[in-house]
């Protein structure tokens, strides 16, 4: 009784590699195996890297966001004065701070005063947004404590009338650590002959650097009593700026933040960036469904391949069935040379898509040094850097895309293979 081969025996691993390594005056196509094999490589790394710079600017975005803004801020009710004007500031703020701060989740809860108001130094002007805020408070503000950079101490921050301002702001007036920066409200102080601007300097005691521009060109801390006085809100506060253990789990906190608080509205951090993240992964999603198509034309070269290695030994493939090779043997004889290729230009395409990653900053430093600068503007982007970040959900889902992609275009010409007639391959031999 003759006994049948187990599938991808030693024999077929054997015929296969023979077929791979054969130059082509020999009947192989080694020329084509490297040009498949570097296509694929290529088209895996650019869809790996494509991703980890997705992912790091999404971590990025967010992170900026968390970490210098409210995960939930909390307003009071509106009420109309006989003038028609609208007001919600918290009378009793630090009551309603106090309960926020109490609910299960919540880190941290503050009383804030919140004004746009014009910046000068040496007739440089800039309009900027100055945030009241006690320095106790202002110490749990993730990067404004722990910035990308910082001059100053913090510590001095309530000292007297001492400000913290962005580092884009102190860029655009000129300003350091120990100069004095003039701010400008329009609404200053009511006289008989009507309301007069109030003009206030104040000695700069902190400069901070969070990584986005739109934060650090504009923002400027001032104490929170003093910021009651400049803005003529004595004895209330604007918001009260609310911190979450899980910034991620803000839709869930929001009920419990309002039952705390009372007759108030609140807005999420989700609301303010929620389109930001939606045309994100939008983008997210264009780009793969591009990178897998291009991943495609890559694995198609499998098949030029193994079609012009199919045609050239279609000899020693009658020799072979005549022997008695099966179908089968035959099919996974060229299965086996197709998919060998797109492994290990998956293989080496992975380490060069992570390489990218992680080497991402000196890479785009010499880029930037070859264009001569100017490539990267943050403030068009946002963000201070172009930021990476390799996430194994990613890595997989290209490792995936890719090994499917190889495995099943190269069926098709193995199966080819496969069905050859003996006698019609060995007719002119």
């Amino acid at each position: 009784m003759t006994r049948t081969p187990p599938p991808f025996a030693r024999f077929e691993l054997m015929i296969a590699w023979r077929y791979l390594r054969a130059r082509r005056a020999e009947g192989g196509v080694s020329t084509m195996t490297v040009i498949s094999f570097l296509g694929i490589m290529l088209a895996v790394a650019a869809l790996i890297a494509t991703l980890a710079v997705r992912s790091g600017f999404r971590h990025e975005f967010v992170g900026t966001i968390l970490g210098a803004n409210p995960h939930i801020s909390v307003y009071d009710r509106i009420e109309v004065d006989d003038a028609g004007r609208s007001d919600r500031s918290f009378e009793d703020y630090e009551a309603a701070a106090a309960a926020v701060a109490a609910v299960p989740g919540v880190a941290h809860a503050a009383a804030v005063i919140r004004g746009q108001v014009m910046a000068t130094n040496a007739g440089r002007n800039a309009g900027v947004e100055v945030i009241g805020i006690e320095a106790a408070d202002l110490a749990t503000v993730p990067l404004v404590a722990e910035p990308e950079a910082a001059m100053g101490d913090l510590a001095r921050f309530g000292e007297g009338e001492g400000v913290a301002i962005g580092m884009g702001v102190a860029r655009e007036l000129g300003l350091s650590v120990g100069d004095r920066v003039r701010l400008i409200s329009p609404d200053g102080a009511r006289t008989p002959f009507g309301t007069s601007p109030r003009v206030s300097a104040y000695e700069v005691v902190y400069i901070f650097q969070v990584g986005r521009w739109d934060i650090d060109r504009v923002r400027v801390y001032m104490p929170f009593a003093e910021a009651q006085s400049y803005f003529n809100r004595d004895g209330v506060a604007d918001e009260i700026e609310v911190f979450l253990d899980d910034p991620e789990a803000v839709d869930g906190m929001v009920l419990p933040v309002l039952m705390a608080a009372g007759d108030v509205s609140v807005w999420t951090w989700r609301d303010s960036s929620g389109a930001f993240l939606q045309a994100l992964q939008m983008e997210d999603n264009i780009m793969f469904i591009i990178l897998s198509i291009l991943v495609l034309i890559a694995t198609l070269n499998i098949v030029s391949g193994l079609i012009m290695l199919v045609k050239n030994k279609s000899r020693d493939i009658g020799i072979l069935r005549t022997m008695g090779l099966s179908e089968g043997s035959v099919l996974r004889v060229f299965f086996l040379c197709g998919s060998s290729i797109g492994v290990a230009g998956t293989i080496a395409g992975v380490a060069l898509g992570c390489a990218f990653a992680i080497w991402i900053d000196p890479i785009f430093e010499f880029v930037n040094f070859i264009a001569g600068g100017g490539v990267w503007d943050p403030s068009i982007r946002l963000i201070s850097r172009l930021p990476a970040r390799l996430e194994a959900g990613d890595v997989l889902s290209a490792v995936a895309l890719s090994l499917g992609l190889s495995f099943v275009v190269t069926i098709f010409p193995a199966r080819r293979a496969a069905r050859m007639n003996p006698v019609e391959a060995l007719r002119y031999e």
